[in-house]
């Protein structure tokens, strides 16, 4: 045919066929010479074992991966480099080839072999080869270097693991032995984590570069063995390590460093730390790595990670892999260390802005717990106080800020001032919450709409008590806040009725008190909602097991107040807790007096008589003259200013206190009297003889009280 009709094999540029290029065998197959050529040449290691297992034929490849000749190898069995000389970690290629050559199926197979000391993975691909008959006679070998591969799956493989498993809490030392676990789980025989001193504490880390030695807390440390007894510094010890060590010079470079320990090593080390360096020989270490641990350019510690029992020694991509997780550590551990600081800062500012120690006051014998939330929220806003009020009375305040940190902390110590201001006016409890309230609301309205620097102050919540020592009435009032729990002499526990009042902020709805008479020796408790609303308990049971905790007898509020503690708070509170206990006292005859008078200014020397009488009695000689004077201006004020019924009282507590009770409320005022006027001087002469005095108000009247100072009143602690 011409040649578009053609349809024979086509021509090549030499005008010869396909099937007569070069020696070629018809149908384009290979001689015998080429495959020989073909397979000396492939770069992949190929190797072949017939029926009898013995390698009958390898390429130039298989022979260079072993450090051996093709010749040399001919007739080893699997895994053999010369004859009853075999790879580290070949030992299994003869099961696995024989397994081919039995069922005829081709497998993959992994091996970790050590060659020349270095570790190698190979990935082979053996498959079966059948004769004409199709019986198989002998098993192909193709095998890759898959090395590289090995070790950076591996190392995505442990990152992945330490991305979910170091920094699960923001506690510096669970950190770092989070670290530790995980180091001696994949690629370390013995681990160490030493971290400066100052990083324990949440403070700012110190240079390294400039100290001669170089001082750490041994905080975490792991073995394969038990016990750790490769280590020659026990947990929470501290220990240096010298600037010219070899560690020293890692941490002064910032950079990590592989160290294979032989003879010239240990005796290097054994110059500057005999101890460290008897335990590496006694124990076989034979590889170290010195890992730094730095975060933000700041060097926090160093981690030492060795093998003993791993035969391997670390490689350069060990090294890398522990460079990795020392500095994702690192991160964690600052990230921690910060975290420590700002609660520390937080928890420093609370318990400043909480009373350390109780006011002097004889009205109750008072003790009080505070403690923390530990759920990484933040310190809360919870609050108590003992504040002393005129007339021997006191008053019993529990409060709780909404939100956590230091924006709650600081808004609690506005609102115990607050509140101790607006007690020291005398206010009633349901007054007081009221102006408390408002305060609330006017914070709330100066913060900006779009102010990221704290929650609002609204939905705060506060419980205030006044207790009278001279009659045992205790009246409260409440602001969205838990109702107390009193436990009387007699056994009885209640949580006492208290009005429901909003939280503080909430506004429009009037808040009221109610009145309770305590005998001597009731135990009061007063306590934020994180000591009932907990995880494990609903609220009705715990305030059933506070009831019963409070009924049982106990030989000090300090014991009755750690009990409660220890029942109802969990070891790791998400909410914080404040507990303030109080046992009531009476006024006796001893510290007590009381006169009702008629509205004569007869009657005035009578009291003047009837005071110093007193005072006699008490043994307060000394206080007979200034006494008298501020007797006589106050009564005379209330005959003739104020009104029946008038009643005059000396209480003996912390201090000597006079006070009048008369049945008007108009308010009385200190004015300096003019060189003629006849009258005004009254008030300015107790201001000037006492050392406070005061109005309070109540429903039938007011009261007017003066203070003097007594010696040997001392403060006792709260908390």
């Amino acid at each position: 045919m011409d040649e578009a009709g053609s349809t024979g094999p086509p021509a090549d540029t030499a005008g010869r066929t396909p099937d007569t290029v070069g020696d070629r065998r018809p149908g384009g197959l290979p001689s015998e010479e080429e495959r020989c050529r073909i397979l000396a040449q492939l770069p992949v290691p190929v190797a072949y074992f017939g029926r009898d297992q013995l390698l009958s034929m390898a390429n130039g490849a298989a022979a260079e991966s072993v450090g051996r000749t093709e010749a040399a190898l001919l007739g080893l069995r699997p895994g053999e480099v010369e004859p009853g000389l075999f790879l580290e970690g070949g030992e299994g290629l003869s099961d696995a080839i024989a397994r081919v050559l039995r069922t005829g199926e081709g497998e993959p197979y992994e091996t970790h072999l050590m060659v020349e000391g270095s570790e190698h993975i190979w990935q082979a691909a053996m498959s079966p080869v059948r004769n004409d008959a199709g019986e198989v006679e002998g098993v192909s070998v193709v095998t890759l270097d898959t090395t590289d591969q090995f070790w950076a799956r591996r190392r995505l493989a442990v990152l992945n693991k330490a991305s979910r498993r170091i920094g699960s809490t923001l506690d510096v030392g669970r950190t770092a032995e989070e670290l530790a676990e995980l180091a001696i789980e994949d690629f370390a025989d013995f681990v160490t984590v030493d971290l400066l001193s100052e990083v324990l504490t949440g403070d700012e880390a110190r240079s390294v570069l400039h100290r001669d030695t170089i001082s750490f807390h041994r905080v975490a440390q792991r073995s394969v063995l038990e016990g750790c007894p490769e280590s020659v510094v026990p947990l929470g010890e501290i220990h240096s390590y010298d600037r010219d060590s070899v560690i020293g010079r890692a941490l002064v470079l910032g950079e990590p460093v592989r160290v294979a320990v032989d003879d010239e090593t240990l005796r290097d080390w054994a110059a500057d730390e005999p101890v460290r360096s008897r335990s590496m020989r006694d124990h076989k270490i034979h590889s170290v790595l010195v890992v730094p641990l730095r975060a933000r350019g700041v060097t926090l510690g160093t981690t030492l990670f060795c093998r003993h029992r791993t035969p391997g020694g670390f490689g350069t991509v060990d090294l890398q892999l522990a460079a990795e997780l020392a500095s994702r550590a690192a991160v964690c551990i600052d990230n921690a260390r910060r975290y420590t600081r700002e609660r520390a800062t937080a928890l420093a500012l609370q318990r400043s802005l909480l009373p350390r120690r109780a006011a002097r006051q004889r009205a109750v014998e008072a003790t009080a717990r505070y403690l923390p939330n530990t759920t990484g929220a933040g310190i809360g806003g919870d609050w108590f106080d003992v504040i002393p009020l005129s007339g021997a009375r006191v008053a019993l305040v529990v409060g709780d800020v909404v939100g956590h940190g230091l924006h709650a902390s600081a808004t609690m110590g506005r609102l115990r001032t607050a509140v101790r201001t607006l007690a020291d006016v005398d206010l009633a409890p349901e007054e007081l919450l009221t102006q408390l309230d408002d305060l609330v609301s006017t914070l709330d309205r100066e913060q900006p709409a779009d102010s990221s620097e704290g929650a609002p102050v609204a939905g705060a919540t506060c419980l205030y008590a006044v207790y009278d020592p001279a009659t045992g009435h205790c009246t409260m009032a409440r602001a969205g806040h838990p109702e107390p729990v009193v436990a009387r002499p007699d056994g009885t526990v209640e949580q006492l009725p208290l009005p429901a009042g909003p939280p503080l902020g909430v506004g429009g709805v009037a808040f009221e008190a109610a009145e309770f008479e305590l005998p001597e020796g009731s135990r009061l408790a007063l306590y934020t909602d994180g000591l009932i609303e907990t995880a494990d308990r609903d609220v009705d049971t715990a305030l059933a097991e506070l009831r019963d905790l409070l009924g049982r007898p106990a030989h000090s509020l300090e014991e009755t107040c750690d009990t409660v503690m220890d029942a109802l708070v969990p070891e790791q509170p998400d909410d914080d807790v404040a507990l303030l206990l109080a046992r009531t006292r009476r006024l006796d005859a001893g510290h007590y007096a009381s006169w009702d008078l008629v509205a004569d200014p007869a009657v005035v020397s009578k009291a003047r008589k009837r005071a110093s009488a007193q005072l006699v009695a008490w043994g307060l000689d000394d206080a007979v003259f200034t006494t008298e004077l501020v007797v006589s201006e106050l009564v005379t004020n209330a005959i003739r200013y104020g009104g029946d019924p008038i009643r005059l009282r000396l209480i003996r507590d912390t201090a000597l206190i006079c006070e009048v009770v008369d049945g008007s409320s108009t308010a009385p005022h200190l004015r300096r009297a003019r060189i003629f006027d006849e009258g005004g001087r009254g008030l300015l002469l107790v201001a000037s003889l006492t050392e406070r005095w005061g109005t309070r108000y109540s429903g039938t009247g007011k009261t007017i009280w003066a203070e003097q100072p007594l010696p040997g009143t001392e403060e006792a602690d709260l908390a």
